[in-house]
């Protein structure tokens, strides 16, 4: 029988999809159930995804679950989707992850995804409890929910991180890193439970999330390049921060972030590029863009500070090496729970240079916010308050 062109066509299609649909795991094969706990079914049908040739998606379906730490590594030969649609609960004691870093882990592959309406919950108060990070600086880390590491065209969609014991997730050293529709929540005492830290990664997106954390929404280490923070609303926490920076030897530099369409609600500060002083590290940071944001009694709604010594766990002495360059906020709007809208702190070493401040309308108790600058002239475009000297304010 001869087929028509249309009837072929129509043929292919359907055989190719057939070939290239993923073949679901689902972890009831390997012991995993509801109320129990999942740890080796998650190892054992990650490695049978592993080394399958052909698409593979690994299902956690609805229930609640119990997991100590998994670290879940490639190089794999061919994509692996993780679909969570349950709840899966980390010990609530931090000494039951025996000192790992990450509770769950995933490194060394290509096309990884995690998908569903699932929650991570790291039921972390106790870890919070212990926490005594602000007055001793041998303090012992708890494990963050997520790490992932040394991953190329990875996307995170639609998963909760909930009450992480350290940050939620760290991504380092990735490329083409996705996170849609991603969601980290943790009371605003916690602790370092930063929503998202981002380290020597490359095209890293963060888009259509809601993070409300005890620290930093989106954090940058070093190292960066070409990183998106777009359709994001950000709060209680410490706002969306480059740095800090100027600690650690051998840093790399931070290059083009942009940072849109955000709002960040009762945060303590909201837009901040932060560096360390009195220490001998140099790098970078350049073509950093805060654009069309809305700030709701934030307390340091834009903020420049390289002399960011927390808890006083440094010396102010010599200024920072840290070289902040063509930094532009644009048309960002609300209310600012200080006086000082707009702080600009730079190095007297090292001045920021191509700052620029365009349509800034922050309003403290009703009257526009001003701004404060040191070590800076920023270029102002349209309507934008100017600057006047700082003061000694801590932050």
């Amino acid at each position: 029988m001869r087929l028509s062109t249309t009837t072929f066509f129509l043929f292919l299609v359907l055989a190719t999809t057939h070939t290239t649909q993923a073949a679901d795991i689902d972890i009831k094969k390997f012991g995993g159930a509801p109320n129990g706990d999942i740890t080796q079914a998650l190892v054992n049908a990650w490695k049978q995804a592993c080394a399958t040739t052909s698409a593979s998606r690994i299902l956690i379906p609805s229930g609640t679950y119990k997991m100590r730490g998994v670290d879940l590594k490639g190089p794999c030969k061919a994509p692996i989707e993780i679909k969570v649609d349950g709840t899966i609960q980390a010990p609530a004691d931090p000494k039951q992850l025996n000192g790992a870093e990450q509770w769950v882990k995933i490194g060394y592959a290509s096309h990884i995804t995690i998908s569903g309406q699932g929650i991570f919950d790291g039921q972390g108060a106790n870890a919070w409890k212990q926490n005594d990070c602000n007055k001793n600086t041998k303090c012992e880390r708890s494990a963050m929910n997520f790490g992932f590491y040394f991953l190329n065209h990875t996307i995170v969609r639609g998963i909760t991180s909930k009450d992480s014991k350290n940050f939620h997730m760290n991504i380092l050293s990735c490329n083409n890193f996705t996170l849609d529709g991603y969601k980290a929540i943790a009371p605003a005492d916690s602790a370092n439970t930063d929503g998202v830290h981002i380290g020597r990664s490359t095209n890293v997106k963060v888009i259509n999330s809601k993070l409300a954390t005890g620290d930093d929404c989106v954090s940058l280490g070093d190292a960066n390049t070409h990183l998106v923070v777009q359709n994001v609303e950000c709060g209680p926490g410490h706002g969306i921060s480059v740095g800090s920076l100027g600690y650690y030897e051998n840093e790399g530099p931070v290059v083009d972030f942009l940072v849109k369409n955000v709002t960040l609600k009762n945060t303590d500060n909201g837009v901040r590029i932060k560096s360390w002083p009195s220490t001998s590290i140099a790098t970078t940071v350049t073509n950093m863009r805060f654009e069309d944001i809305t700030m709701v009694n934030v307390a340091n709604p834009i903020i420049i500070d390289q002399e960011y010594c927390p808890w006083n766990q440094c010396s102010k002495k010599a200024p920072s090496k840290v070289k902040i360059s063509k930094v532009s906020f644009k048309n960002i709007k609300g209310t600012s729970s200080t006086k000082e809208g707009v702080v600009l702190i730079c190095s007297k070493s090292i001045p920021c240079e191509g700052v620029e401040l365009s349509e800034i309308n922050l309003t403290f108790n009703g009257a526009p916010a001003i701004a404060v600058c040191s070590n800076v002239k920023p270029k102002i475009i349209g309507k934008a308050p100017a600057c006047t000297a700082a003061t000694n304010k801590v932050f």
